[in-house]
């Protein structure tokens, strides 16, 4: 297989998007196709943090107004990781020094998708839910919709998160490991009132507060640099318990309002202090929602082809380290530099394929096991 037409992406997630504009900007034909009905459809987080790794990968990926617009509505940096206990003593702390403005430390989700679907959108496909590939005679990959249609291109890559379709297909003996851990998300709105509440130090970074048996609180500021349309600055609530913990059986706990779950994180730190009780009190109740902390396990590797994965769809992580979508940037920039060779004639868009796989499953399984070392850490 030589040269590179047409690149299927499935998934309108980060990754599948900074891979669709690097391939943009280099003069390749990309289809992204995203089950979503629209860009803002699935509560999947709120403030993400961006490593070094993860802004490299921006600034690989991205054309300059791209990446312009990204950096002008990320958060202002933090220069503080720290852990407290339930009544506010103080456990850790790192602080971070000589963080430059052109740096990114966090952006908030939405925001950050928005920014990466700019100059996309006759490539982005909405409401398209893949549910079948196959490998045509002539070496191309057509793909099937559950809506009706399909489309054909030289490569599908899965950027489709934990329940890829594309990974089912590919690897079915690929697993991904429930371990057994829920978070539930939500937000406080800073405001001029609220802002007087933040204990010292909570406006600086990340804080950790652990409760007891593992369980805690993550809680951290976005307040953006230049705020979009209709966003607010908030404070990030993030309580994570496991199940036996929490009290409430999955069934349940994904069928609660959100303001029922916020009840749930308001009862299991009601012994906290009170400043910390204070934050969850003034949360927006309608701001929160659970999800299911997952792993994938380490593969080992598989003979290269047209089909390849990329991010949560191959090497799912839990958010302890807060690298899940810098790796899936990393993926998007060495898949990008990759197909670009090949695009250029330097190999074959297979032997492409397979250079990044190489580089891609050791790195991304790696930051799996660190990611679960430092959950263990956590919660025990």
């Amino acid at each position: 297989m030589s040269g590179l037409g047409k690149v299927l992406i499935s998934g309108g997630g980060l990754g599948g998007l900074a891979l669709a504009q690097a391939l943009r900007r280099g003069g390749i034909e990309v289809a992204v196709h995203e089950q979503d009905p629209s860009p803002r459809t699935r509560n999947q987080g709120y403030r993400i943090h961006i490593d070094g790794n993860g802004n490299a990968a921006l600034r690989a990926c991205l054309p300059t107004e791209v990446l312009d617009t990204i950096l002008r509505t990320s958060g202002i940096n933090g220069d503080l990781v720290a852990g407290y206990t339930s009544d506010l003593r103080q456990t850790m702390a790192q602080t971070f020094d000589g963080l430059g403005d052109d740096e990114i430390t966090h952006v908030d989700r939405e925001t950050f998708r928005r920014g990466l679907l700019t100059g996309l959108d006759d490539a982005v496909h909405f409401g398209h839910t893949l549910t079948d590939y196959r490998i045509t005679e002539s070496g191309r990959v057509r793909i099937e919709f559950a809506e009706g249609g399909g489309d054909e291109g030289d490569l599908l890559i899965g950027a489709d998160g934990v329940g890829s379709p594309v990974r089912r297909r590919l690897l079915p003996q690929a697993e991904v490991r429930d371990l057994g851990l829920r978070c539930l998300y939500g937000r406080m709105p800073l405001t001029a009132q609220t802002t007087t509440l933040l204990p010292a130090d909570f406006d600086r970074g990340f804080i950790w507060v652990a409760g007891e048996s593992g369980s805690g609180v993550g809680f951290a500021p976005q307040r953006f640099r230049d705020r979009p349309v209709g966003a607010v600055d908030y404070l990030m609530v993030a309580y994570a318990a496991t199940t036996e913990q929490l009290g409430v059986p999955d069934d349940r706990l994904y069928r609660l309002d959100p303001a029922d779950l916020w009840q749930v994180v308001t009862a299991a730190t009601a012994d906290w202090h009170p400043k910390l009780r204070a934050l969850i009190a003034h949360a927006d109740p309608d701001s929160f929602f659970p999800i299911t902390i997952r792993a994938g396990q380490r593969l080992e590797p598989w003979r290269s082809g047209p089909i390849t994965l990329l991010g949560d769809a191959i090497h799912t992580m839990p958010p302890t380290g807060g690298v899940g979508a810098n790796t899936a940037l990393q993926d998007a920039a060495t898949l990008a530099a990759e197909l670009l060779s090949a695009a250029r004639g330097e190999k074959s868009v297979l032997a492409a394929v397979a250079d990044y796989e190489r580089v891609m499953v050791p790195r991304g399984f790696d930051t799996v096991d660190s990611s679960l070392r430092m959950a263990g850490q956590l919660f025990g």
